[in-house]
């Protein structure tokens, strides 16, 4: 059974950080396509960070641009858990932080309709 964990969210002041992670089990984590994304009450799920393929070979990290040079993406394959770092926080990025995955990569990684997994939640809330 694949289950998803976050952890990591909670109450920070503007300008402040908090890390979010993301515990997976029941499937090796490396071979799944992982992202974040986050909902306000009242509007639609969206999209934060995923992993892009390159046109090279090999993945890396991609951001909405509304956290662009804020967060950050990486995993710990020997914890089985992806992390996002977020600094600079703004009372905008208020919201439920939910962790997805999906067994094969796709180029709309960017739609929460492409995800056959998901975590429980962390609220995050950036308020003073």
């Amino acid at each position: 059974q694949v289950l998803l964990v976050e952890s990591g969210g909670g109450l920070v002041q503007p300008g402040g950080s908090l890390r979010l992670s993301c515990a997976a089990s029941g499937w090796a984590f490396k071979s799944y396509m992982m992202a974040w994304f986050r909902q306000v009450p009242g509007k639609e799920r969206e999209f934060v960070a995923s992993y892009r393929r390159r046109s090279l070979g090999g993945y890396e990290p991609y951001y909405s641009d509304s956290v662009k040079g804020r967060f950050t993406l990486f995993g710990v394959d020997a914890q089985n858990t992806l992390y996002m770092p977020m600094n600079h926080l703004k009372p905008e990025d208020t919201a439920m932080y939910y962790c997805a995955a999906r067994k094969v990569y796709t180029d709309a990684f960017q739609s929460k309709n492409e995800y056959e997994y998901w975590g429980q939640g962390a609220q995050v809330t950036v308020s003073s």
